[in-house]
């Protein structure tokens, strides 16, 4: 029980059990998929993170013919305007990264605040998000932002916004589910009849609880971002010239893919590791929220 329901003079009620988010991690960390996933992610993150720092160029530098492989002074050759193959995958994912995790993390927050709701209050609020729910799902996620786009424009904001709003849904449903569970509890209903408010449960009791399928959303969320954001990049509706981006790498140069390889392999190799890690994390998340525990790590 949180410390709120104290001193009111009330019986004293059954402790709520501990937040699960610490023992959970801990848990995953036990699996050998989620040490795989932290060390292969986290390699592409340090990556996007510290590569425009140490990149040998400007990410609009020209320093050489088009299209070449053996310019003196550039490790993979130079793209199709001349500029270091190298420098602009150094540049290219850290907008990437920062784009898809601010995404994700405000798609999870809205849709958990939307799926306790509804779940705790219940009546014409759960009918109401519900019902909003499956409307937005009835558009394709990458459907949606094109269409949005293509009206309004290419800008970064209004990628995160998209986003955003297309994970919401899909966690709310899930948030919702797991706050179901949870609501019939003990104590919760311990905090109800000494008469916390509301807010202050869902705050306090409920999401403390929940933690394990919103943190396997937001490993699935950031995993869907990645790949939508390098899509529409590729698509020309995503981050635009000459900004340095990895799906916008494999856009201008897949055209020379047969004389200049290395343009679009690192782009392409980043964003399958950075997907593939992710999933391992996720998996991991997962199985320990389940209670997985085959090959955990005493």
């Amino acid at each position: 029980m949180t410390a709120a329901t104290a001193d009111t003079g009330a019986p004293a009620a059954p402790a709520a059990p501990p937040a699960r988010g610490r023992g959970l991690l801990r848990t995953a960390w036990g699996y050998g998929r989620t040490k795989a996933g932290v060390a292969i992610a986290g390699a592409v993150v340090l990556t996007a993170v510290i590569g425009p720092f140490v990149s040998p160029y400007a990410p609009t530098e020209l320093v050489g013919i088009p299209n070449a492989t053996d310019v003196d002074g550039t490790l993979f050759g130079t793209d199709q305007v001349g500029r270091d193959v190298f420098s602009r995958f150094l540049h290219g994912g850290y907008t990437l990264v920062l784009v898809a995790v601010t995404a994700a993390l405000a798609g999870v927050a809205a849709g958990a605040v939307l799926g306790m709701a509804a779940g705790y209050l219940r009546g014409r609020l759960d009918d109401l998000v519900m019902r909003a729910n499956d409307m937005l799902l009835a558009f394709p996620q990458l459907v949606l932002a094109l269409l949005v786009m293509s009206i309004l424009g290419p800008k970064v904001w209004l990628i995160v916004v998209l986003i955003a709003v297309s994970h919401a849904p899909r966690v709310a449903r899930v948030a919702r589910e797991a706050t179901l569970r949870v609501v019939e509890q003990d104590f919760v209903k311990s905090a109800e009849a000494i008469g916390v408010p509301r807010w202050r449960i869902m705050a306090g009791e409920i999401l403390p609880n929940i933690t394990g399928p919103l943190l396997v959303e937001l490993g699935l969320r950031i995993t869907y971002s990645v790949g939508l954001i390098a899509t529409l990049s590729f698509l020309g509706m995503g981050l635009q010239p000459p900004i340095a981006d990895w799906g916008l790498m494999i856009n201008e140069n897949r055209v020379v893919l047969t004389v200049q390889p290395w343009s679009v392999a690192l782009p392409v190799a980043a964003v399958a590791l950075l997907t593939i890690g992710a999933n391992l994390i996720t998996d991991g998340l997962a199985r320990a929220s389940i209670g997985i525990d085959r090959g955990v790590q005493k």
